[in-house]
């Protein structure tokens, strides 16, 4: 077992040591990307990210003693519209491209039933996966000291058990499956979240004491190379939180340091709670169901 207990989303959202956990965590989720670029790229739209964790929670709750469960395409596309994450075809040309670059392939056929399709992932989307949820577990521990990472890397049981029962809590809690519109223009782009996530890393210290806080270096030139996106897709990204005035930069046509509100900053933090919330809960979970 775990010592302690989950902390709450708000005691998570008001620590001291929030803003230097996202900022841990925004570089660890860009690691995973220049790792392997090209997965990132496949979840790097929040509608992506949940149905990733989804089809995820499906491979990793597979009961080998029933051939029915796990991952199928016909349960993805299901799950995908019974809580709303996408339309079918959505669904269903995610899961195609998952396949053709490798990160999902056909499981062992173990039922007669040749209308069912099952899939498992792969040894990539494992690692990737993994990297994913035990770089949460290390910013956790920031929090109160405790072996949330060391436990997981030690057993992974661990990680098969809380993966799923995350996955669920997530694709119902509206705070993190509905972002608020500050941040959801960037979100709901493909790659928006890796370029938020690059915003975030570069925060200093006292950015949550200030309504402004500048970013020097920002250029959109820079984020479109960095993350291999059109300069038109970045520019729009950003075109609404600037006439929204959550960021901005000091001087006309982009150029000086880049400003983000504090609201803008607070309601990434807002959304982000969410997530650590539910993932300490189930890790929690996760440890009292192994004796």
């Amino acid at each position: 077992m775990l010592t302690g207990r989950p902390h709450t989303r708000d005691e998570i959202l008001h620590h001291p040591l929030f803003l230097s956990i996202e900022r841990q965590i925004a570089l660890h989720l860009i690691g995973i990307h220049k790792r392997a670029p090209r997965l990132a790229r496949l979840a790097a739209s929040h509608r992506k990210w949940l149905l990733t964790q989804t089809l995820f929670a499906m491979h990793a709750s597979r009961d080998k003693g029933n051939p029915r469960s796990g991952l199928t395409a016909g349960r993805m596309m299901q799950a995908a519209k019974e809580f709303n994450l996408a339309s079918k075809n959505t669904a269903a040309s995610f899961l195609a491209e998952l396949i053709a670059y490798r990160f999902l392939r056909d499981a062992p056929d173990e039922t007669p039933d040749r209308r069912m399709r099952r899939l498992e992932t792969t040894e990539t989307s494992e690692e990737a996966m993994a990297s994913w949820f035990q770089g949460h577990m290390a910013c956790l521990d920031q929090l109160d000291g405790g072996s949330r990472a060391s436990r997981t890397a030690g057993d992974p049981r661990l990680f098969l058990l809380a993966q799923p029962r995350a996955a669920r809590a997530l694709i119902q809690e509206p705070i993190w499956k509905e972002p608020r519109s500050s941040i959801g223009h960037f979100l709901w782009s493909d790659v928006g979240g890796l370029v938020l996530h690059d915003l975030i890393s570069r925060l200093p210290d006292d950015a949550r004491q200030h309504e402004r806080t500048l970013l020097k270096g920002v250029t959109i030139s820079e984020i479109a190379h960095e993350f291999g996106i059109s300069l038109t897709n970045v520019k729009r990204m950003f075109k609404k939180a600037e006439t929204d005035g959550m960021l901005g930069w000091e001087n006309p046509r982009n150029r000086g340091a880049l400003w983000l509100s504090r609201t803008f900053i607070e309601d990434y933090f807002y959304w982000q709670s969410a997530k650590f919330a539910e993932l300490d809960s189930a890790i929690h979970w996760a440890a009292g169901q192994i004796r």
